[in-house]
């Protein structure tokens, strides 16, 4: 099995499972219980949040808040954070953000979206004119989940916080954590993360947020997370988030040039006649979008899966969604005539040459064939 489904979730790091395997056979107690043993595995959950925080800010000006997973950190972000006037965000959002807008709309928020350019990045000129005086949060994501298109968040976030200083700044930062180099910036208050996507669990994510920041609690009941996310803290996974956290950024420049030659490599097996290139050059090495030329991507998806590659036909969590075309590739200008053909390929530092020439091989032929059958 040739395993490129990598942006949707990411085999566990056996090495980081073990480490972490005695939090579920000997320390499984509460850490917000009273006694010596849960008080002691408090006091480690509190190092492990500064551990992951330092790997992409300071902790003297930002604190973690962890979630269940990246959608519910991007949920606690927009609904605590949009709470007046309006609020931006982009048509190349993943569909956590896109939903959870769409809700505030139906409860009496504006909601504005920036269009995106071809590559599936925000057009930043386009995102500025649609920020005014009553603009209460504007959410960027930092590395598109389709095209791999790469927002320079940062950057941007200074430019909203010169028009509106008062505005919140959040970034769903779920395809760039442990993947691309980055440091969060003093002008973004809230980011996105979660822990499958860099080989730890399903069932973990966390929100991190600016110190000074005050947010309404998502989550009622006990006051676990400094009261903004209650329920007991899932330590396994956690710890696991930890240290597959600890491991990715490592090697984090390493991995960052292994994977862009893997991605490269493939591109240039592939056969120009069959496929489209989507993402640009500039993309994330860890996602590549193409479209299989007169082909539905569903369809190749099937037929590849047979073969032993598993691919993407886009994000993961709006295939729920029932939709025909992607409203990503849509909003990149992309005719619905090509649109239907899309494919996701999306790699991790353990895909091996060997794998992406077989997934090459694969393609090329499952295509043509393809092809052949429909004239």
């Amino acid at each position: 099995m040739i395993y490129l489904d990598n942006a949707a979730t990411t085999k566990p790091d056996c090495e980081c499972l073990k480490m972490a395997e005695k939090y579920l056979t000997e320390y499984f107690f509460n850490p917000s219980a009273l006694y010596a043993e849960g008080y002691a595995l408090h006091r480690e959950l509190e190092q492990t949040r500064k551990n992951i925080l330092n790997l992409v800010a300071n902790d003297t000006n930002f604190e973690i808040i962890f979630t269940s997973c990246g959608s519910e950190a991007d949920n606690h972000a927009l609904f605590c954070g949009g709470k007046r006037g309006n609020i931006v965000t982009t048509e190349g959002e993943h569909s956590a953000i896109i939903s959870t807008a769409n809700e505030l709309k139906q409860r009496g928020i504006e909601v504005r979206f920036a269009p995106l350019n071809s590559d599936g990045s925000v057009n930043v000129a386009e995102l500025l004119k649609l920020i005014d005086g009553k603009t209460s949060l504007v959410s960027v994501i930092h590395v598109n989940n389709e095209t791999g298109a790469i927002n320079d968040v940062n950057a941007i976030a200074k430019r909203v916080k010169a028009i509106n200083p008062n505005a919140l700044f959040h970034s769903d930062g779920v395809q760039a954590f442990g993947k691309i180099p980055f440091k969060i910036s003093k002008d973004i208050d809230l980011y996105s993360v979660s822990a499958h996507k860099i080989g730890a669990l399903k069932g973990c994510g966390a929100l991190i947020k600016r110190k000074s920041l005050v947010l309404k609690p998502f989550i009622f009941g006990g006051g676990q997370e400094k009261g903004l996310r209650s329920g007991t803290e899932n330590v396994f996974g956690i710890k696991v988030f930890e240290f597959a956290a600890l491991k990715k950024y490592e090697k984090i420049a390493e991995n960052f040039e292994k994977v862009k030659n893997l991605k490269e490599k493939l591109i240039n097996l592939l056969d120009k006649e069959l496929f489209k290139i989507v993402s640009s050059q500039n993309s994330s090495p860890y996602i590549l979008s193409i479209i299989a030329l007169g082909v539905r991507g569903e369809i190749i998806l099937h037929e590849v899966n047979d073969k032993g590659l598993i691919i993407g036909t886009g994000s993961a969590c709006s295939s729920n969604e029932k939709k025909r075309y992607s409203r990503v590739i849509l909003s990149c200008g992309i005719d619905e005539s090509l649109a239907d053909g899309v494919l996701r390929l999306s790699f991790c530092p353990e895909t091996s040459e060997q794998e992406i020439e077989q997934a090459a091989q694969i393609l090329n032929e499952t295509v043509k064939n393809r092809m052949e059958i429909m004239k």
